[in-house]
């Protein structure tokens, strides 16, 4: 990959640019431009056949200056090395903007996880933990789902962890199973938080929801979910896509029954479901590519990175994007999309639901104490919304874009932490006087 392409570059050029015009102490913005460390390993699993073969994984810790490390282990044929640290900076901006104790990691595996049986999958699950079981844990670096992981890896994953240390050390992992240490309202969060900042996007602008056209690329965890809330709100969803293409209908969907139609058979349709009979109803295929460029009122980038670039900006019609995936519009494309007035929700606030249902899992945890559902999900929106309204009066205040803002508040308690420590400004004082 070169460094043109390189979704770290991208990350680092983006923190930058925002911290030109902050009060950031050049120290904060020299260690947030480096990574503490970014792990590789090769993990040998016995396939079903008898052969061994090896597997490439990650895990980066990027900074642990407000807390131990935290972020999510993905399975995808594109992680690599310099995912895994744009990844890990954006979720270290994540943390401190939701003010969470930790700082940001990530990690994955190299593979298509649909090639591997269920125990072949268990297999490499249980391997990435014993080749990393040394730099991680619930004080050190904390793992939890991301694309194409889910409960049950993670409960493989953590019952792993405690056999290796020989005993039971809950918070290690987040987003397991229920039985397990898990918390109700987690496989939710990360669309549920999407849908408290597009609410609030509605409240600042006027949207009324029975009138307002939403799109989402990505019917995974998160598109679903997110779709879920914003039609019980009564916003009109009128396209969704998956990995193979999407559908568009401008009358909308049924969330539920599109989602039961994938699940009975893998396939995204328009239909309308009654039980477990489904019908067809009127919809056109479309391209993923065609989805980001209708004329909708909401746009949600609910899959993967950097799907709005330079090539395709100038195309994108809604004047509101929701960044539910991680880092789906370049910094390049950034810049026209703000010239256009494009209202951006930055996926460091937009996703953030994950992460924050996931510290409340770690914190139940450590208290051995269970937490309702309405209390997550009160909590949950406490936090999402109070750091959307810092975000939004900075914004207002010095004429910043939404994303702009919500960095003044992550990268101002990170650089509050660090000159706790003192600056150089600090020691070269004490050295004078």
């Amino acid at each position: 990959m070169t460094n043109k392409d390189s979704v770290f570059n991208d990350a680092l050029q983006r923190l930058t640019f925002i911290s030109q015009g902050l009060s950031i102490d050049q120290q904060t913005l020299d260690m947030l431009c480096k990574p503490l460390s970014t792990i590789q390993v090769n993990i040998p699993v016995r396939m079903d056949n008898g052969s061994t073969q090896y597997f490439t994984g990650y895990r980066c810790q990027y900074n642990n200056v407000l807390g131990p490390t935290k972020g999510g282990v993905r399975f995808h044929p594109n992680v690599n090395s310099d995912e895994v640290m744009a990844l890990a900076l954006w979720m270290t901006i994540k943390c401190a903007a939701v003010d969470l104790p930790f700082g940001g990691g990530k990690g994955g595996i190299s593979l298509d996880p649909k090639t591997l049986s269920n125990m072949e999958l268990e297999r490499l699950s249980r391997g990435y933990i014993r080749s990393l079981a040394d730099f991680v844990g619930p004080e050190q670096d904390i793992l939890a789902p991301d694309v194409y992981t889910n409960a049950r890896i993670m409960g493989w994953m953590e019952h792993e962890y405690h056999i290796i240390k020989s005993k039971k050390l809950l918070g290690a992992v987040t987003g397991k199973p229920l039985p397990l240490g898990g918390i109700v309202g987690r496989d939710s969060a990360t669309g549920y938080g999407a849908a408290l900042c597009v609410f609030k996007i509605a409240e600042k602008h006027n949207l009324t929801p029975q009138t307002t056209t939403v799109a989402i690329q990505g019917f995974g965890n998160g598109g679903y979910h997110c779709a879920k809330h914003l039609q019980a709100a009564g916003f009109n969803i009128v396209a969704i896509s998956d990995s193979k293409g999407g559908i568009y209908c401008h009358q909308g969907f049924d969330i539920e029954s599109v989602y039961q139609h994938k699940q009975e058979t893998a396939l995204l349709a328009g239909v309308y479901c009654s039980g477990s009979v489904c019908q067809a109803i009127d919809s056109h295929k479309i391209s993923n590519a065609q989805l980001l460029e209708l004329d909708v009122d909401i746009l949600i980038p609910a899959a993967l990175e950097g799907v709005i670039t330079v090539h395709n900006a100038t195309r994108i019609k809604a004047p509101y994007i929701i960044e539910l995936a991680n880092g789906p519009i370049t910094h390049d494309a950034e810049i026209i999309l703000n010239k256009g007035e494009t209202v951006i929700v930055p996926d460091v606030l937009a996703n953030a639901g994950g992460v924050t249902v996931s510290y409340f899992e770690w914190v139940q945890n450590r208290q051995a104490y269970q937490w309702s559902k309405e209390q997550v999900n009160e909590r949950l929106e406490q936090r999402i919304n109070l750091a959307f309204e810092q975000m939004w009066e900075l914004a207002q205040q010095h004429n910043y874009s939404l994303r702009h803002g919500i960095y003044a508040v992550a990268l101002e308690r990170i650089n509050q932490a660090i000159l706790c420590h003192g600056n150089q400004a600090y020691f070269i004082e004490k050295k004078d006087a």
